[in-house]
């Protein structure tokens, strides 16, 4: 089982399936939202994602159309993302995990979109945009 939590710790979850791919997108919400260079998500079924404490914390915001993240409206930490588009499973980010999630890095996605004054220094496939 994975557990992991927001910053200030108002919002905890337990996760008790394995943890999908950790996919780095480049796009600029995800670079806006997370403030950071990418948005790192690993993908969990629905069932399995299960919110143990401060679900009253939790703020939803869509991000884009059918697209909904959460926060913790606390500390403003960015815990999870639902798509209309994918029902059946929650993009949980990486970053809200306690310790190892016991899987690493899968690809970069939307790469069209990174910024010139960084670069990517590892082996993992690069899409432009997101694959089909």
């Amino acid at each position: 089982m994975v557990s992991g939590g927001c910053h200030c710790g108002a919002v905890k979850f337990e996760v008790s399936e394995d943890i999908q791919g950790i996919i780095h997108c480049h796009c600029e919400t995800c670079r806006k939202i997370n403030g950071t260079v990418y948005g790192s998500t690993g993908f969990v079924p629905e069932g399995a994602f299960k919110i143990i404490s401060g679900e009253n914390a939790l703020t939803p915001y869509e991000s884009s159309p059918g697209k909904n993240r959460w926060f913790c409206s606390r500390c403003g930490a960015h815990v999870f993302a639902r798509s209309q588009a994918s029902p059946d499973m929650v993009g949980l980010r990486i970053g809200t995990i306690d310790g190892d999630p016991g899987i690493r890095s899968k690809t970069h996605i939307w790469v069209s979109q990174k910024r010139d004054w960084y670069d990517l220094n590892d082996d993992l496939p690069r899409f432009e945009e997101f694959p089909g």
